[in-house]
Order: structure tokens, then C-alpha cells, then sequence
């Protein structure tokens, strides 16, 4: 009698603790749907377009120019950003790419102007020079630019652009 007391007992309490495992898996399994619904919201990437390039003092076989960078937010939440990271391809070739860790927000539909300092190998510079010399058009040089904003809510949000870079506004002082 007195074993199967126990039997009935202990079979209570583990149903009781298979119960309760049951909930905490399944509390847990809705949280985590929650969270996945609201980490998979989307959003649309940043316009980013060039409004200036600024000559900066080089260092050895480089040189060094302060990109600037207008950001444009077609989202309803605001972008908190702590990092960018740019490439720029001039003529079909990787010509730059450069780093900040400058950080902001860009308004919900609105825009910041951000400047990122960027380099240039020598080399680079020798073979855009050849390419120009190969009979290209002087006048406007295209680029395209790809990069990721590191957001602090949104993670790493990935952009490309090209565009013109007019070469006699940029002689003239212009950008």
C-alpha cells in the first residue's frame, strides 16, 4: 500500500513537472515568434548619394579624400547609426573605399550629411589616369558606390548608388 502511494505520488509530480516543461516551452517558442516578427520587419535600405568630395592630406603610395555622403531614410522609424563603410568603383574599377565610425540618426523621412574620410592607392590613381588617357570623356566620370550603415536597431543596412561626378565642378571648387 504504502508503495503504491509513493508510485501514485511521484507519478503526480511528474506529470505535474512535465506540465510545466510543456509551458515554458511553448512561452518560450511564442517569444521567440514575437521577437522573429519584429527582427523580420522590413525595411528599406538608405538612399545614399555623393555631395562632395574634399581633397585630404595622403600618406605614402596613397592619397586621401573626405567623402560626403548624403543619407536619405525612406522609413517610418529612425536609423541610429554608429559605423559606415564605402567602396567606390570609378569607370568599372574599385578606385576607394573607406571607413568611419561617426555616429547619429537619420530621421524617420529624413536625411543627414555624413563625411567619410576614404583612400586611394597610388595605383589606382595610375590606372583610372590610363583608362581617362584611353580616350574617355573627361568631362563626367561615373561611379558607383556600395556600403553598408551599421544601424543600432536594424543591423547592417546595405546601399548601393551610382551616379556622375562632374570633373569641372570639382576643379572649379564645386564638388
Amino acid at each position: 500500500m504504502l508503495v503504491r502511494a509513493l508510485t501514485d505520488r511521484v507519478g503526480k509530480e511528474v506529470d505535474t513537472a512535465v506540465a510545466m516543461v510543456r509551458s515554458w516551452a511553448l512561452l518560450t517558442v511564442a517569444a521567440l515568434a514575437l521577437a522573429g516578427c519584429a527582427w523580420l520587419q522590413r525595411t528599406d535600405p538608405p538612399q545614399v548619394t555623393v555631395v562632395g568630395v574634399e581633397p585630404s592630406a595622403g600618406e605614402g603610395l596613397e592619397a586621401r579624400m573626405q567623402l560626403k555622403l548624403r543619407i536619405q531614410n525612406p522609413n517610418d522609424a529612425p536609423i541610429d547609426y554608429n559605423g559606415i563603410y564605402v567602396a567606390l568603383d570609378v569607370l568599372d574599377k574599385t578606385f576607394a573605399s573607406g571607413v568611419s565610425n561617426e555616429s547619429g540618426t537619420v530621421p524617420a523621412f529624413g536625411e543627414a550629411v555624413v563625411t567619410v574620410p576614404m583612400t586611394i592607392s597610388l595605383l589606382s590613381i595610375a590606372r583610372q589616369t590610363m583608362s581617362l588617357l584611353g580616350g574617355k570623356s573627361m568631362d563626367k566620370i561615373s561611379y558607383a558606390m556600395h556600403g553598408k550603415l551599421s544601424s543600432t536597431t536594424a543591423g547592417a543596412l546595405r546601399f548601393e548608388s551610382q551616379g556622375e561626378l562632374n570633373l569641372a565642378d570639382m576643379t572649379a571648387g564645386g564638388g
